[in-house]
């Protein structure tokens, strides 16, 4: 007997926290029946800043419990849900549950260590919806990389593209999904937009490169470029993931505003240029997500290097920007069904993966 499809909310806060995405979608866990309202909550400055900190500091995010901020993040999370509803005018009554991944302030899967800062319980509470969260933790205690986690939704959303295919998500982290029937790949690529929007706050202030205009205006320094895709890793094998900070020493301090987010942006293209090295057979299209695909100078090194149809998601009929969000509320949908939420080769696991942790 097919059960019914649910509504849920999805929420996403990105390695780069500058914003809380808040998506609906229609699913039964299997298929997408349909997507509906969309909007991103810009983190509070003060709020980002302290997140930042938080990333940048690894032993304390092992060792402080972080309440108060973990309070902050959920409350501001809560108010994503409540401008959805509003905009969207739906009632919390008629949505099933909210899939809330929380901000990752450490992730170290060697070590079989994640950390998402979000209260479930919290959440729910607030909004009188069931909330599903931590859906990084069984995976990485498995042996898993936890992440990427995405992978499945693109599967689900992809099913009548051509393939093989290639969907990309330029976040802070980059990661691939690659699917060619029920060939199904994932991995972290390498630097998404963390790098470029670290360097440019440090220069200006400002919070990312609009339109790539810096990148496009510099040259890209040849002798740093090698030198950081010379990292280990790039010759590690998937599955394999990233922590934000795990480029953090770029050597770049020398070079102007314009020549280092020149040379980051390739950096980025290059990395994600060598991921093919790991797939079965060549992606025929590229469908990029997430906030790289505004990056001008970003998307045109990246139709440079691949040499093949490299488009946002939006000429498939996706939203780029709720994308991610949409994929936590299918994957607590599945949560709910006790469906995997990753695979062998997603994750690494040993096993098809359930996950999550359902708050009432």
């Amino acid at each position: 007997m097919t059960e019914r499809p649910l509504i849920a909310i999805g929420l996403m806060s990105g390695t780069s926290a500058d914003g809380i995405d808040a998506a609906l979608i229609e699913t039964d866990g299997h298929g997408v029946q349909a997507t509906g309202g969309f909007l991103t909550l810009p983190m509070p400055p003060g709020l980002r800043a302290e997140i930042l900190a938080a990333t940048r500091d690894p032993v304390r995010c092992e060792d402080d419990p972080l309440a108060d901020l973990e309070r902050a993040i959920t409350n501001a999370h809560a108010e994503a849900v409540q401008g959805l509803l509003a905009q969207a005018g739906v009632p919390a009554a008629a949505i099933d549950v909210i899939g809330f991944h929380g901000q990752t302030v450490l992730h170290r899967p060697e070590r079989r260590l994640t950390r998402q800062l979000g209260d479930g319980a919290r959440l729910a509470a607030a909004m009188g919806i069931a909330v599903v969260n931590r859906f990084r933790d069984a995976d990485v205690a498995s042996g898993g990389q936890g992440a990427p986690l995405v992978p499945l939704f693109h599967q689900a959303l992809a099913r009548d593209l051509a393939q093989p295919v290639a969907v990309l998500n330029i976040g802070g982290v980059a990661n691939v999904t690659y699917i060619d029937g029920e060939t199904l790949l994932a991995f972290d690529t390498g630097p998404g937009n963390a790098l470029i929007d670290d360097w440019v706050h440090d220069h200006t202030g400002q919070r990312f490169d609009a339109d790539g205009a810096f990148a496009a205006a510099g040259t890209v320094d040849a002798v740093l470029l090698s030198a950081l895709l010379a990292h280990r890793y790039f010759r590690a094998v998937p599955p394999k993931s990233l922590d934000r900070n795990d480029f953090a020493e770029t050597g770049l301090a020398g070079l102007s505003l314009q020549d280092g987010a020149a040379t980051l942006a390739e950096f980025t293209a290059q990395s994600v240029a060598r991921a093919r090295e790991h797939v079965p057979r060549p992606p025929r299209r590229w469908l990029i997500g997430g906030g790289g695909r505004h990056n001008a100078a970003l998307m045109g090194r990246l139709r440079a290097v691949l040499g093949v149809s490299v488009e946002p998601v939006e000429a498939v009929g996706w939203n780029g920007d709720a994308l991610e969000a949409q994929a936590f509320g299918f994957l607590a949908v599945r949560s709910l069904r006790g469906l995997p939420l990753s695979v062998p080769s997603t994750t690494g696991v040993p096993y098809p993966m359930p996950g999550g942790i359902v708050h009432r």
